[in-house]
């Protein structure tokens, strides 16, 4: 793996682990049912850790809203397969992480007007400044101090670094 653009580590491997646990307890405090929809492709590594630890019973599908990173005016398809019924039930949506919220804004919007689910929450690892506002419960474990791109645990560059084990600050 080229290393030209990966800068200092974010988020190794024990803090991605302890923001796991934490955000799993508080959904298994929250929840006793209810179905986790992920966000393709970034949320899967996010979605198999913390599925992992959850005490309830979920059903799970999963939508995807291709994206540039930080981008705040996302305006491309998203694909929601509705592989299982959700209305009256309670969503989770997970992804990696809110970065300025516009596509996970459009995402629950999408799925509260067409879907009539009893709630919907968002679970990700960490949420960035200055992200626009979400009307619904989010669970994060971290909440960074500036809006820098970050790569790996899902969070790409040029298609790449999502399967880094970390998460590391970009390097243009």
């Amino acid at each position: 793996m080229e290393n030209q653009h990966i800068g200092d580590v974010v988020l190794d491997e024990k803090a991605i682990a302890t923001g796991v646990s934490s955000v799993a307890a508080q959904l298994n405090n929250d929840f006793t049912d209810a179905v986790v929809i992920t966000v393709v492709p970034g949320g899967i590594l996010y979605t198999a850790d913390l599925t992992r630890q959850l005490n309830f019973d979920i059903s799970m599908d999963y939508i995807s809203c291709p994206h540039t990173p930080g981008d705040r005016n996302n305006n491309s398809s998203i694909v929601y397969h509705h592989n299982i019924e959700i209305a009256g039930r309670h969503i989770i949506i997970i992804d990696d992480a809110i970065e300025s919220g516009g596509t996970m804004k459009r995402l629950v919007e999408f799925i509260a007007q067409n879907y009539q689910p009893a709630s919907i929450s968002i679970a990700v690892l960490f949420v960035k400044p200055g992200r626009v506002e979400i009307p619904v419960k989010q669970y994060y474990a971290y909440e960074m101090d500036n809006d820098d791109l970050l790569i790996g645990y899902g969070m790409p560059w040029d298609n790449k670094y999502r399967n880094r084990p970390n998460v590391a600050k970009l390097i243009k």
